[in-house]
């Protein structure tokens, strides 16, 4: 693991001066190798005098100027002539780099003599905001920027689906020119951080999060702190966290530093995920060495592996994907179980009563499960195997009676659980998303019919204290946060996909400051 040549770039979109020189003191500060001043943002604009203040105030990081009309996505609005005259004068002032479009390339090229010409990289740039194109497509966008004369070529697209990302990749792995590909909104996200591997010339990041300056981008401090994108190269291995919503998750935070930590090559992303098989066969490369898997996709992981564990496959749920080295064949394993159960176990033993016996002190409760999805699958099947007497409640009754008669319990509906109190000391575990942010003022089941429970789990870790974590407290009950059982899962998939053993020191402060 060494540094790789992908440079940063922070757009800087004050719109006066003044906010662009904070901006760029900020920039600097945390390590941004190039500022992107986007010339289109100022509100008062005197190139002759502007243009020469921002590159002397530029000091230690490059200087990109950006010019960007409207017609392709920018804010300038006015004369080209003017626009495509003060790239020029940028270009003498000593700018680094500018960018000019694809559409005016060719012509702005050609009037530049020869001494400007010399004075800056130029970047052709082409933004596409509906779609990725195919791989001959963007190959024949390609061959039409270098034909300007460009001395980088810089493609920006759109992700409808996260395999559109594969094609960029496919681009950048094989360009003979120095090149910036990288595909917009949140199904793209990875074409920015894994842009190194790639061989990318430059990835963009953020100043602060949601100021972007396109769809998708992150913030520099996540590329640089979260990601570890400085240590990313060719031979890193990518894992990452397939789910639909997926940008909560706390899990590249979490591996990426402990990768970081014990000096392993290998990278933690998040994967926005529609259809699962189609992820799968898309990235099976064996760079792509292993998943996590969270809601919706734990049932269908089932599915698309060449082998599942056995008790993921009686749970009826794959959490953890694994791309077994020596033949590329896809295994899954379920952890989720194990974390909950033994987060639950911990705190029944420590809420003050007691439980006697050298057993779990699960045995013989009444253990209620809401939610028939993976996780529900996977707690229901655990509590069972702890000798647990197992009801599910899920809105489709359906669905908790085929989860019920798959472990031989009981089912209620949602709607029951208001008045469901067979007897007092049961155990309630909520593996549903209601009640995750944003909607953090929704619960499962109402205040009043929780006095009955001697502890309430919640599989929800963001936040980490729910609405029904709170009124469960306040009603008597012991509490166990999904953030117990998120770091229990994580353990294991940590070990399966380093064969290292899992820092659970540096997992639980991480999970602390959190």
């Amino acid at each position: 693991m060494g540094t790789n040549s992908t440079l940063v770039c922070a757009p800087i979109m004050g719109k006066t001066m003044n906010r662009m020189f904070i901006d760029m003191a900020k920039a600097k500060e945390i390590g941004v190798d190039i500022a992107e001043i986007r010339l289109d943002y100022l509100s008062t604009f005197n190139p002759h005098q502007d243009l020469q203040t921002l590159i002397k105030y530029s000091t230690t990081m490059l200087t990109l100027f950006t010019y960007r009309p409207k017609w392709e996505g920018g804010e300038y609005e006015g004369d080209d002539s003017i626009r495509l005259d003060a790239l020029k004068l940028a270009m003498e002032a000593g700018a680094d780099y500018i960018d000019v479009e694809l559409q005016v390339a060719h012509e702005f090229i050609s009037s530049l003599d020869e001494k400007t010409r010399e004075k800056s990289k130029i970047i052709v740039s082409s933004h596409n905001y509906h779609a990725t194109p195919s791989v001959e497509e963007i190959g024949d966008l390609v061959a039409r920027i270098q034909s300007t004369g460009a001395d980088i070529v810089k493609i920006a697209t759109t992700a409808v689906d996260v395999t559109d990302v594969a094609r960029m990749f496919q681009i950048i792995v094989h360009s003979q020119v120095p090149f910036i590909g990288l595909v917009m909104t949140e199904k793209g996200l990875i074409s920015r951080l894994l842009c190194p591997k790639y061989g990318g010339y430059l990835t963009f990041g953020t100043l602060e999060e949601g100021i972007v300056s396109a769809p998708g981008q992150p913030t520099i401090k996540d590329l640089l702190d979260k990601y570890n994108l400085r240590l990313i190269g060719p031979d890193t291995k990518v894992f990452g966290i397939i789910g639909k919503p997926v940008g909560h998750n706390k899990s590249p935070l979490l591996f990426n530093k402990a990768f970081k930590s014990v000096g392993f090559n290998g990278v933690y992303v998040p994967f926005l995920v529609d259809d699962l098989a189609k992820f799968l066969a898309t990235y099976a490369s064996a760079d792509f060495a292993g998943f996590s898997c969270t809601i919706p996709h734990k049932e269908a992981a089932l599915k698309c592996c060449d082998e599942v564990d056995p008790v993921a496959k009686l749970i009826g749920a794959v959490n953890t994907i694994v791309r077994r080295p020596s033949d590329g064949k896809l295994i899954g394993y379920n952890t989720d179980y194990i974390g909950a159960i033994s987060a639950i176990e911990d705190g029944l033993r420590g809420s003050g009563k007691i439980y006697q016996g050298s057993g779990s002190p699960i045995a013989g409760k009444l253990f209620v499960v809401i939610g028939a999805g993976g996780a529900g699958k996977a707690l229901a099947y655990g509590a069972k195997a702890k000798g647990a007497r197992v009801v599910i409640a899920n809105r489709t009754y359906e669905r908790a009676r085929d989860l019920a008669d798959l472990v031989g319990g009981d089912a209620v509906t949602l709607a029951q659980l208001e008045t469901f109190c067979p007897e007092d000391g049961m155990i309630l575990a909520n593996t549903t998303s209601i009640g995750m942010q944003p909607k953090i003022e929704e619960t499962p089941i109402p205040k009043h019919a929780l006095s009955a429970y001697a502890l309430v789990f919640d599989a929800v870790y963001t936040p980490k204290m729910t609405r029904l974590l709170l009124e469960a407290e306040e009603s008597g009950a012991a509490i166990v946060t999904g953030v117990e059982m998120f770091i229990g899962q994580a353990y294991e998939q940590y070990e399966r996909f380093t064969g290292l053993p899992a820092p659970k020191e540096l997992f639980r402060e991480t999970m602390s400051k959190l």
